[in-house]
């Protein structure tokens, strides 16, 4: 007698390998950031906390507030770059390429826009520590590359 369902306790065995599989599949492409960009994140973050701070003291509530917003920008536009960047699936150098490409696409596109809706809504804004706090945050970003996995 040949059986072709499964008894209750096959069945059970089967659905638990089955989910036990997927969860590793699931941690493994869950589109996690990779640790260079989370590391950078979040010395973007204590930078932006450092720098509101030092703007708070020297230019009042509107120079923090300012130095809050550039800083935003920039760990925005890099946190969307990362997402972008992680849910890449290159098999060869030009699909990473082509990746690492769009990733920066957006993250320029994202800067621009939220620079320009910045400067435009707040008009209170103090642009030395808006800018000042923008650029440091960028160039911090940029770090990233010489974290190690």
């Amino acid at each position: 007698m040949h059986r072709t369902t499964l008894t209750r306790r096959d069945a059970n065995d089967y659905t638990f390998m089955a989910f036990a599989r997927d969860a590793e599949n699931l941690n493994a492409n869950s589109g996690m950031l990779a640790r260079p960009i989370r590391t950078a994140l979040q010395w973007q973050l204590v930078a932006a906390a450092v720098l509101t701070l030092a703007a708070a003291v020297a230019a009042g509530v509107h120079g923090a507030l300012s130095a809050a917003l550039g800083s935003a920008v920039s760990v925005c536009a890099g946190w969307a770059s990362g997402v972008v960047a992680s849910r890449g699936r290159a098999q060869s150098a030009g699909e990473v390429l082509i990746g690492a490409l769009m990733a920066e696409g957006v993250k320029i596109g994202l800067i621009a826009i939220l620079l320009w809706l910045v400067l435009s809504t707040y008009r209170e804004v103090v642009l030395l520590a808006f800018l000042g706090s923008f650029v440091a945050t960028i160039l911090i970003f940029a770090m990233a590359f010489f974290v190690r996995e």
